[in-house]
């Protein structure tokens, strides 16, 4: 059975972000995710996650100027020092919330560039180096070019391929569901081709981003599929709720109380 980890960025914005974490317990969620943790402080939120008993997933590193909209910098040449701050600044939260897994935002940058591509596997080999002691996997998570127009990283083989070529035990593919569906298709065949390299997976509606309960995809089968693969990592629910949070998770009450 799917262990899924409810998303604070996204679900339950009915409530201020650090009260989120007693609202997915209390829905059954045993696990959360977020996308930035860093406007809060540190011990505030490992504070919650162990009052509800509930498992840190993911979270993502630094993104620069979100607001401005930056989606990271590991594929912009002149931004490696802020590259090399962010893992600085995160770390201080991956050792609060026990985290085993953290998301390495590309950036806005043109993968035809040389330098670009050199730049994103320079980032990649030491965002990696860095929290391996640490027992942190970097997870990369390719993103559909509709949501963010220009995103380096937008190709599942090409990130397979450079996983591949690094070669470092923890590195690995965040495997959105809703992006692959958007970019390529094929969903269950490149989940069944890239298992070995899957360090996360997350799910939306296509092509609404809501609940995944209907649209383009049978989530049932594809849940019963990740059983089928063993997969054994979390499912994050990266998705927008058509309305309060709780009315929308008909879809989760099967899997509610799965343990962490």
């Amino acid at each position: 059975m799917p262990r899924f980890a409810a998303n604070l960025s996204m679900m339950f914005t009915e409530v201020p972000f650090l009260d989120r974490f007693d609202a997915a317990a209390q829905a059954g969620f045993t696990a959360v995710e977020f996308l930035f943790p860093y406007d809060h402080p540190v011990e505030a939120v490992g504070e919650r996650l162990r009052r509800n008993g509930l498992t840190q997933a993911l979270f993502n590193l630094p993104p620069g100027d979100w607001n401005a909209g930056e989606k990271g910098f590991a594929a912009l040449p002149s931004r490696f020092n802020d590259l090399k701050a962010s893992l600085e600044t995160a770390l201080p939260y991956a050792k609060a919330t026990g985290v085993k897994r953290l998301h390495l935002m590309a950036g806005i940058a043109n993968r035809g560039e040389r330098l670009a591509i050199e730049a994103f596997y320079k980032s990649v080999a030491w965002a990696a180096e860095f929290f391996a002691p640490h027992g942190i996997d970097i997870v990369l998570e390719p993103i559909n070019a509709r949501n963010v127009p220009g995103y380096f990283l937008n190709d599942f083989g090409f990130t397979r391929d450079l996983i591949q070529e690094l070669r470092l035990p923890n590195l690995k593919l965040q495997f959105d569901i809703y992006h692959c569906q958007i970019i390529h298709g094929d969903v269950t065949m490149r989940l069944r081709e890239m298992m070995p390299i899957i360090g996360h997976i997350q799910i939306a509606s296509i092509p609404s981003r809501n609940e995944p309960d209907g649209e383009e995809l049978n989530y049932p089968f594809l849940f019963d599929e990740l059983d089928r693969l063993g997969y054994a990592g979390f499912v994050g629910c990266e998705y927008n709720p058509r309305g309060k949070t709780t009315d929308g998770l008909a879809w989760f009450k099967p899997y509610a109380g799965a343990k962490s």
